[in-house]
């Protein structure tokens, strides 16, 4: 029977505490560090050689909904409970709201140094201390809305202008692409600023902090993130059920993109499992 992955908000006290406990009982085995080193692991840019599955690419979404599913899982081994919760950014887009809570994901970081000093991820606390990462430090940072040049978290109507979209993704299949709904969410733009960053990346910026590179998944916030990205994925299937996932087939030999992308059919690094079979997921979980 299929488990039900909530918003944030509606979660109750108990729900919240016992989330915030599977998340913490993993990093203390040292589960968590894992998934960091995998997503830096797979932070692969245009720029880089060889395969993008993550990043930049039409595996976008498959790749991070089946990383999701490896965390889920984990926290399912702990508390079976737990689920992972969605954070609406075109909803609650406060530096107070749900889920910037003492009981949940905690708050801000401070002025000097963006380091997180409340809720249960506090380097304080002395539960969460980052051991992998891209620099040397070990407490959580934030820098919700970036003070320093401020930003907004996307709107509801931006959103809706990706999953307006019915193709899925189109060539060259990377950051560069104006068509298709997957880079569209994912929100690689032209320009500069928060005009260069759409949906899922402005809600990286925003958050700051650590959730700025590929050691980002150190913030909770990534897979409460990552779900309502998830969701869209869903949402954009529902309404264009003719649609697929694209490319169905690799790209040439002669094609810039040979090798770099993963097809339909193709195995999904690092997992056994393809975009194909990661489309339909209404058996495992479904959405509130």
């Amino acid at each position: 029977m299929a488990y039900v992955r909530k918003d944030v908000s509606t979660l109750t006290r108990t729900e919240r505490r016992r989330f915030v406990d599977a998340l913490l009982e993993l990093k203390r085995r040292g589960e968590y560090d894992e998934f960091v080193r995998v997503h830096i692991d797979f932070y692969t840019t245009d720029g880089d050689d060889g395969l993008r599955s993550a990043h930049m690419a039409p595996s976008f979404l498959p790749w991070h909904r089946r990383f999701l599913l490896e965390l889920e899982r984990a926290l399912r081994r702990v508390d079976s409970s737990v689920t992972v919760p969605y954070w609406d950014w075109t909803r609650d887009r406060t530096t107070t709201s749900v889920p910037w809570t003492k009981d949940l994901l905690g708050g801000n970081g401070r002025r000097s140094d963006q380091q997180v000093t409340t809720g249960p991820f506090a380097y304080s606390a002395g539960h969460w201390t980052i051991r992998e990462g891209v620099t040397d430090g070990r407490f959580l940072t934030r820098d919700l809305g970036r003070a320093a040049a401020p930003i907004e978290l996307p709107t509801r109507g931006e959103l809706q202008g990706a999953l307006d979209d019915p193709v899925y993704d189109a060539w060259p299949w990377d950051s560069t692409v104006r068509k298709g709904f997957r880079n569209k969410l994912e929100g690689w733009g032209t320009g500069t600023g928060s005009a260069s960053w759409r949906n899922h990346n402005r809600v990286h910026r925003w958050v700051g902090g650590v959730m700025l590179g590929g050691a980002s998944v150190n913030d909770p916030v990534f897979w409460l993130h990552h779900a309502f990205v998830d969701l869209q994925w869903s949402r954009w299937q529902r309404a264009h059920h003719d649609h697929r996932y694209l490319p169905a087939e690799p790209p040439r030999a002669t094609d810039g993109q040979h090798g770099r992308v993963v097809a339909r059919h193709e195995k999904l690094p690092p997992w056994d499992e393809t975009p194909d079979r990661l489309e339909d997921v209404s058996r495992i979980y479904r959405y509130a």
